[in-house]
């Protein structure tokens, strides 16, 4: 405000005073006009707060001033309060009524998830209602709440704390019992946690099963089948509207059999006497006369959240893997599984007798078939953690280490105990390639191997893998005894085993060298696929070093002996390819009907060395089928046929 204005070259203002539009709001007392606007929660202050706007005659003298709410409107503040800071939880002055409530709330919405019905727990008016009854209408902040809760706790302790009840709006006690939906799958010494979510169309809708990597290699999927409880009924009814129209038919409606058949098995199925698949077929087959099998079930068809998902977790916790094909998990997640396994056992036992290096000879005492813990991973689960130690091949040495399956233990410690029996005795390399003749070395040297040592060290490994078998026909050994006495008879027949095998083994190379020269000399267009398949069967006796081992270490000593024939099968058939190619394309497709049979068995040519018993027999027996449809005068070693060899594939 300026007293005076004056005008000379310009205008100037004479008498000037700053003013406050503020001192207005205290000048027009009641003439101001005040409103109050956004209301809200303010959880560093624990208050609710507003913005306050104050007009004088229509002008604003006060925009925006954040104002306490229970100045004005107490009630809309103590709704705000309850609303955010007890049942949302957004304030920083937690109570142990608060935590348990919480605690209780999440209980219960699990409640929700596991039995898959919405509208079991009341929701957050429920809640609400709760602490709106029992706190006084002169609480509006946390600080208002605080010195109330001291007083009134001291009386009244549990004043605060929810009950079930409170909370559930349907107390039919089915509905709420937690024993139908657990929240851990117990089989035999394993405790796992439970994990319950209603989304249908999502990845994990249904149960997920938490898994430590640990246990992960212990964990049998089939027992999973069979769901909890409280889904099996429902899981019954879908695997019945899952089978064939024929079979089908019998069982309706799918819902009362469903019932009928769960009463039946149920007993069974908890005793652990079968999977429910073949006791459902078995139930059906008593009931109707029906022939219906586990088979005839389609659980492709089953809805997601009736096939169990699982989620594997590391030692902090994390999910390393989730899906529903729990074999899978296993490969995918094999090493880790490994590294935890080995892990657990070694915080519970000494590490010099679990891993141990460089070993070249037997000096650890007996080999444990496995080697349990005890694991207690908290809340991701707890069971025993099995080991299993195996003796690694790491060719100038032996390796002892823990594996977290007995498959792998077995295919590893094969390897090993062979590897280790070779090196218990000096190597007889310099005498035998001195007491070879010129033509032996000559082929054994222009053969696969890459030298003559190589040659020599491969027909040790067979050697030595024979003088394990004459104890321990599965090649494992696990006593210290056991593997000293094969040591010394290994070691009493070492040089002549290895020049016999070395003398076998140029045989064979000059055999071989003959047949690639009648292959070569057969090559013609309108026979390629025959000569073809000659130069492959070739390649599939005599190749060079791969997975650790020689043409001679994977055939062994026994089928060694039978290379021969085989090779000079190729030298007969290439002879009378030109004679008949016709007679020779009829049998060659019998030895692509049973090749094609070996693949689909999971079969390959060469075999790895550790590939299953019915796949190395069915193998050789396609050996032995060349043999008898293109040498016939070379003679068979048993009996074969390509039915014999489909049978030996299904067998497996």
């Amino acid at each position: 405000m300026s007293v005076e204005l004056v005008e000379t070259s310009r205008l100037f203002a004479r008498g000037n005073a700053t003013v406050d539009p503020a001192w207005a709001e205290a000048l027009a007392g009641p003439l101001a006009k005040r409103q109050l606007s956004e209301p809200h929660w303010e959880k560093k202050q624990g208050t609710a707060v507003a913005y306050e706007r104050v007009t004088l005659y229509g002008v604003p003298i006060v925009e925006r001033r954040r104002v306490q709410l229970s100045r004005f409107d107490r009630e809309h503040a103590r709704e705000l309060f309850i609303r955010h800071a007890l049942v949302e939880g957004e304030w920083e002055s937690p109570q142990a009524f608060d935590r348990a409530n919480r605690q209780l709330r999440r209980e219960l919405a699990q409640l929700e998830e596991r039995t898959r019905q919405r509208g079991l727990v009341g929701d957050d008016d429920a809640v609400f209602e709760f602490y709106d009854a029992r706190i006084p209408a002169e609480v509006t902040s946390t600080r208002d709440f605080e010195g109330w809760w001291k007083k009134t706790q001291r009386e009244q302790p549990k004043l605060l704390n929810m009950r079930r009840e409170d909370l559930l709006d349907d107390e039919d006690p089915q509905a709420a019992n937690e024993t139908e939906f657990p929240r851990e799958w117990r089989h035999g010494d394993q405790t796992l946690k439970l994990r319950y979510r209603f989304e249908p169309g999502a990845d994990d809708d249904g149960v997920t099963v938490s898994v430590p990597l640990p246990l992960l290699p212990r964990v049998e999927g089939a027992e999973f089948e069979k769901l909890v409880p409280g889904l099996r009924e429902e899981l019954t009814t879908a695997l019945i509207r899952s089978l064939p129209k024929a079979i089908r038919k019998h069982v309706v409606p799918a819902a009362d059999w469903a019932r009928t058949l769960l009463a039946a098995v149920e007993p069974k199925l908890e005793r652990g006497e079968g999977a429910l698949t073949e006791l459902l077929a078995e139930e059906i087959r008593r009931r109707t006369s029906v022939q219906v099998s586990a088979a005839d079930f389609d659980t492709e068809r089953l809805p997601a959240h009736l096939t169990p998902t699982f989620r594997v977790i590391d030692a902090r916790g994390r999910t390393v893997g989730t899906g529903k094909d729990l074999a899978a998990l296993q490969r995918t997640h094999r090493d880790q599984a490994t590294k935890g396994v080995a892990r657990v056992a070694q915080a519970a036992l000494p590490k010099s007798d679990l891993e141990r290096t460089g070993l070249t000879e037997w000096n650890f005492g007996d080999l444990p078939r496995h080697v349990d813990t005890a694991y207690a991973g908290g809340r991701s689960g707890a069971g025993t953690v099995r080991a299993y130690p195996a003796l690694v091949d790491r060719r100038t040495s032996v390796e002892l280490r823990l594996v977290a399956d007995a498959d792998e233990q077995a295919r590893l410690t094969r390897r090993g105990v062979r590897r280790l029996l070779s090196l218990s005795s000096p190597s007889p390399a310099s005498y035998v390639r001195d007491h070879l003749s010129n033509q032996e070395k000559l082929l054994l040297s222009a053969g696969p191997y890459r030298s003559l040592d190589d040659a020599i060290a491969d027909v040790s490994l067979a050697v030595a893998d024979r003088a394990i078998r004459r104890v321990a026909p599965d090649g494992l050994v696990w006593r210290a005894d056991d593997f000293e006495q094969i040591a010394n008879d290994y070691a009493r027949a070492l040089i002549d085993d290895i020049y016999g095998g070395i003398a076998l083994t140029a045989k064979v190379l000059n055999d071989a060298r003959l047949a690639n020269k009648a292959i070569d000399g057969a090559k013609s267009l309108h026979v390629l696929g025959q000569v073809t398949d000659a130069k492959s069967q070739l390649n599939g006796l005599v190749y060079a070093s791969q997975n650790g081992g020689g043409f001679v270490s994977h055939a062994g000593l026994d089928r060694l002996e039978r290379l021969p024939v085989y090779l000079q099968a190729i030298l007969v058939r290439m002879k009378a390819l030109t004679e008949n190619p016709g007679r020779d394309r009829a049998w060659q497709n019998d030895i692509d009907r049973a090749l094609a049979m070996f693949a689909d068995a999971g079969g390959q040519i060469p075999l790895p060395p550790d590939a299953p018993e019915h796949l190395v027999r069915a193998r050789w027996l396609i050996e032995e089928l060349r043999v008898s449809l293109f040498a016939q005068q070379l003679r068979t070693a048993e009996p074969v046929s390509l039915q014999r060899v489909q049978k030996v594939l299904a067998g497996g």
